[in-house]
């Protein structure tokens, strides 16, 4: 069983960025990115310092708003379009969820999807269905595919089953799978599928995108899968310092002996996320017209 290193990987990703923020930096151009928060979630709080630091060390300028509870939607709405219009931010992040009042959906069509290294705008994801380059691809699903890729997983002919149809994971990584150059016959289960197990131990490459801990199991999974693990969760546990440890959506200690390949939880998926949201922005900015 090979344990996918997400860690490793990125740390190879950053290295990358590095060079290509060089070479903007010889044009003149720094990359720039906007983390925005509204309201004090602690899990959301901790991403975003995680972003900022993360775009610190590469050197790119690094804009933070932290907005109160009570940030209404026409304030959010005017903060984007300065951001839109302002030439040092080359991607713009809306940090979420947001709190209950503000629609989601609204602000993300707000942002420009030239500026969107989320790439959730509509723009974003019709480019991606229809194989356009030149979109930006959401950062999870996009992580996922480059662990696939560094640890040799062959996905031409493969089939793949995602669990979980999110804008954010299972629908844009299904999209990723199926393209032409990654060439993967994919299956799409969630919630209201009947009869789960039969399904997952189909798949010879299994992505784990349901946000329950621990659901996934040997049951799920065929001898000789690799898994792919999005979930991150919380879970009470006395034992540890914290009073909780993180765990994926897939029972790593039952499904590991039967796996070829399986990404850890912390340490897989996780540190992709925020190497995709750089490289993003630094070709946001690779795109920006001179001048």
């Amino acid at each position: 069983m090979v344990r996918i290193d997400g860690t490793a990987v990125a740390a190879k990703v950053i290295d990358e960025i590095k060079v290509r923020v060089a070479t903007l930096a010889a044009r003149g151009v720094t990359p720039g990115l906007a983390v925005v928060l509204v309201g004090d979630n602690p899990a959301s709080r901790a991403y975003v310092r995680s972003k900022d630091k993360k775009a610190a060390e590469l050197g790119l300028f690094s804009l933070k708003k932290e907005l109160p509870t009570t940030t209404s939607q026409d304030e959010l709405l005017r903060l984007v379009a300065e951001l839109n219009a302002d030439p040092r931010i080359h991607g713009i992040l809306v940090q979420s969820p947001p709190p209950p009042h503000i629609d989601e959906s609204a602000i993300v069509r707000a942002i420009d999807p030239r500026k969107d290294v989320d790439g959730f705008h509509p723009e974003n994801v019709a480019k991606l269905a229809l194989e356009d380059p030149t979109g930006f691809v959401p950062c999870t699903p996009l992580g996922c595919l480059r662990l696939l890729e560094a640890a040799g997983i062959a996905t031409a002919g493969k089939h793949a089953v995602v669990v979980g149809r999110s804008m954010i994971v299972g629908k844009p990584m299904a999209l990723l799978l199926m393209r032409r150059g990654t060439d993967a016959t994919v299956t799409i289960a969630h919630s209201r599928t009947r009869d789960l197990p039969a399904i997952t131990r189909q798949a010879d490459i299994l992505i784990a995108a349901l946000g329950k801990p621990l659901f996934l199991t040997a049951e799920h999974v065929k001898e000789g899968a690799v898994v792919i693990d999005v979930g991150i969760n919380r879970i009470s546990d006395s034992a540890h310092p914290k009073g909780y440890r993180l765990v994926g959506d897939v029972d790593f200690e039952s499904v590991a002996p039967r796996c070829a390949a399986i990404t850890p939880v912390p340490g897989g998926v996780g540190p992709m996320t925020i190497a995709m949201l750089m490289q993003n922005c630094v070709q946001a900015a690779e795109a920006t017209p001179a001048g």
